[in-house]
């Protein structure tokens, strides 16, 4: 059990204003990677239920017609980020290709900044519940420091410092925002359609019950699902809990797991280069209903 924590302890000494993308990225690949992964989806999907997003997101079809390169193509780019680093040339290119995309829609600053906030606080929830630890205060500080370099990087307005800034961000604008929208709701029944794809066609409905019982109240009232069921939400949430456990008891990985390596990963057997990952629209047709006015000079360079 010594053993198990000792990634922490090296976690620890890292300075986390100063380490942050290194704190990172060993919390995500090497303490949490399956964990992460599911967080991150849920914090995505969580954005569906403002419906300034979700709407946007419906009528561009991304979602709907092509989920299952949509959700390639945002796993690796932002996996290339976390690999190589903001300075790495495939990092550059990540954030090249994320701002062009963002650049071609009419995307409030508000909405950018609500879902990098997802990024950040919902990790911490879901491992909070569902991990075989809880995050440290040190990387609670590194998460914070990485979306705040990624934000700039962005373009991204009035970033919040601290986490319990994007924390307090993330729960303000829910409590303001989450609403009903037709194109919202398409748009996650797709996502719960991919995910159960990605299991035998038997399993598919099971997976859609567990999906929703991993859902807290606000979002299933915004897109208007019927409550799973206490004995839904237990079997599902008390199976995740016994495979904490179970990680806890295991050895410590010793090698790096990044997103490009998960089987949910499916669009690029033959491999894939960054610079040709996510959409090249031109404002106003090709998939892009809406020229974006914003006008932030982002850039990774």
């Amino acid at each position: 059990m010594t053993k198990r924590y000792e990634r922490l302890k090296e976690i620890q000494r890292l300075d986390p204003e100063r380490d942050f993308l290194e704190i990172y990225r060993l919390t995500v690949t090497c303490e949490f990677p399956w964990d992460i992964t599911r967080a991150l989806e849920l914090a995505l999907y969580r954005t569906y239920a403002v419906p300034s997003i979700g709407r946007l997101l419906a009528e561009t079809a991304e979602l709907t017609e092509r989920s299952q390169k949509r959700y390639d193509d945002t796993a690796l780019l932002l996996d290339a980020v976390v690999e190589h680093g903001f300075e790495g040339e495939r990092g550059r290119t990540a954030i090249r290709r994320i701002n062009a995309m963002h650049r071609s829609y009419d995307i409030s600053n508000d909405d950018m900044r609500y879902v990098l906030c997802t990024f950040v606080v919902t990790p911490k929830r879901w491992l909070d519940v569902y991990g075989w630890r809880k995050l440290s205060d040190h990387e609670l500080r590194a998460f914070a420091a990485y979306y705040r370099t990624l934000g700039a990087r962005m373009g991204i307005q009035d970033l919040p410092t601290t986490y319990d800034d994007f924390e307090r961000f993330l729960d303000d604008y829910e409590d303001e925002h989450f609403g009903w929208d037709a194109g919202a709701r398409a748009v996650s029944d797709a996502t719960l359609a991919l995910m159960g794809s990605w299991y035998p066609r038997p399993l598919a409905p099971v997976v859609r019950r567990a999906s929703l019982a991993l859902l807290d109240d606000s979002l299933l009232r915004a897109f208007r699902y019927d409550h799973p069921g206490r004995v839904t939400r237990g079997l599902t949430r008390g199976a995740l809990r016994l495979r904490a456990r179970a990680v806890r008891l295991l050895p410590p990985r010793t090698t790096p797991h990044y997103a490009r390596q998960n089987p949910e990963i499916k669009g690029y057997p033959q491999g894939y280069d960054v610079a040709d990952l996510g959409t090249f629209p031109t404002p106003g047709v090709g998939g892009c209903p809406v020229p974006h006015r914003r006008s932030t000079g982002a850039s990774a360079d």
